[in-house]
């Protein structure tokens, strides 16, 4: 059922047309005021959006790093993955730190585990080759299963095999940016660089994946066996980072690998059931849960800081609007002396409100959008702009005009055309 007949709405459309151009048509004659006018929303809904694409763009990185460490992995290490003031350090530090007789027993033991990888580092190093050299090198020794409990493919080359990975052979695998820095002209597959003092054969080059959030990247690393490593240096260390990580099989939950995983080290450690656990089982849902409540606050801050700029752009429209009624009075009563409903003269100045603030939200938006487009060209980065974000903001912007334009239109829809003729 129709509400309207097809007269009534042509006639609302051309009501309609009317009122978007008398308010084009005062915007028009007051350029510097209409731009006076449009900065309070322009701020507003700059920040707002800002703020928002800068927290959707550190969670889109942080997602992707959390997918390199893995969903259904846990890292056995000495200190918990945690932020705040009330961190208890001192607890932690007497821990032992994880040793290879953790890993060989977890390894015999864990049923629910795909792959179980002991893992040490030492970051920082500067490596050569020939006139060649590269900064910020990370070594990194790791056992065979570190192919089974991280992503990563091969820019050339291959994996260690078992044999070599069980003799600690003297072979090495390089991220992109070390081949890069060291073999400008390609063919780093075959070549010998020195690392602690040993000479290696380099086996394989890691795809470049690019640094994110946390620092995961197989860029800048140069992975040993870690039965080469362990004849280097004391791989138990508390210096060197030593870490056991686990993999769980795709068919059970992280919930039952880490209930596992619990119960095997106190096992190991040879806890007894009053005693704490002198390990941490970190995961990296415990990252994105803690970073996600720091989102939160965040998200909230800037809503309020964008929320006061768009409230007090909207009480300078209201002004602008109050002062656009009393300049344009004797139009108002010539336009009802003439036959103009109430309704029209509503509609003109709630239309002109609503396209302050639209226009305000657009150039808020459109400064957003530069910002973006120049922080990827730049500084290689995808700053990520919610398209529901932007709907929303540009519904706020219709709202703020409606609110502000009501009671300068309401009384301009009121007054007496005799009167407002008279006026000056």
């Amino acid at each position: 059922m129709n509400i309207f007949t097809p007269t009534q709405t042509m006639l609302v459309l051309k009501l309609f047309k009317e009122s978007v151009s008398f308010a084009l048509e005062a915007l028009r004659q007051n350029k510097l005021r209409t731009t006076l006018s449009l900065l309070g929303i322009t701020i507003g809904i700059m920040t707002i959006i800002g703020v928002f694409s800068a927290v959707d763009t550190l969670r889109n990185n942080l997602q992707n790093s959390v997918e390199k460490l893995g969903n259904n992995t846990i890292y056995v290490q000495k200190w918990p993955w945690a932020f705040g003031g009330d961190y208890p350090w001192w607890k932690y530090m007497s821990r032992p730190t994880p040793r290879i007789k953790d890993f060989e027993k977890l390894t015999n033991r864990l049923q629910g585990a795909e792959g179980i990888a002991f893992e040490v580092w030492m970051g920082d190093r500067v490596v050569k080759y020939r006139s060649n050299s590269i900064e910020g090198a990370q070594i990194s020794g790791a056992s065979h299963d570190y192919y089974k409990t991280r992503m990563f493919n091969f820019e050339e080359g291959r994996y260690f095999t078992e044999s070599e990975s069980k003799a600690g052979s003297s072979v090495t695998i390089i991220g992109s940016a070390i081949a890069e820095g060291l073999f400008p002209d390609g063919g780093a597959v075959g070549k010998e660089i020195k690392i602690l003092g040993r000479k290696v054969k380099i086996i394989g080059v890691f795809e470049r994946e690019g640094e994110d959030i946390l620092g995961v990247s197989s860029d800048k690393t140069i992975l040993l066996p870690l039965n080469l490593i362990r004849g280097i240096v004391n791989v138990e260390d508390d210096r060197y980072g030593p870490q056991i990580t686990v993999k769980g099989v795709s068919n059970i939950s992280i919930a039952e690998l880490e209930s596992e995983l619990k119960g095997v080290m106190r096992s190991i450690r040879r806890l007894s059931p009053r005693d704490d656990d002198n390990f941490a089982l970190n995961k990296s849902t415990i990252l994105t849960a803690q970073l996600d409540q720091m989102f939160g606050v965040v998200n909230i801050a800037g809503a309020i800081i964008g929320g006061f700029s768009i409230l007090v752009g909207g009480f300078g429209i209201a002004n602008i609007m109050f002062v656009s009624v009393k300049e344009r009075t004797n139009i108002i009563g010539i336009q009802k002396s003439l036959g103009a409903k109430n309704y029209f003269i509503m509609l003109q100045f709630l239309i002109e409100a609503v396209l302050l603030c639209l226009m305000g939200g657009i150039v808020g938006l459109a400064i957003v959008f530069l910002l973006a487009f120049l922080v990827k060209t730049f500084g290689d980065m995808n700053i990520v702009v919610d398209s529901s974000k932007v709907m929303l903001t540009l519904i706020l912007s219709t709202t703020i005009g409606l609110i502000s334009g009501f009671i300068p239109a309401f009384m301009a829809s009121r007054m007496n055309p005799v009167e407002a003729i008279r006026s000056k």
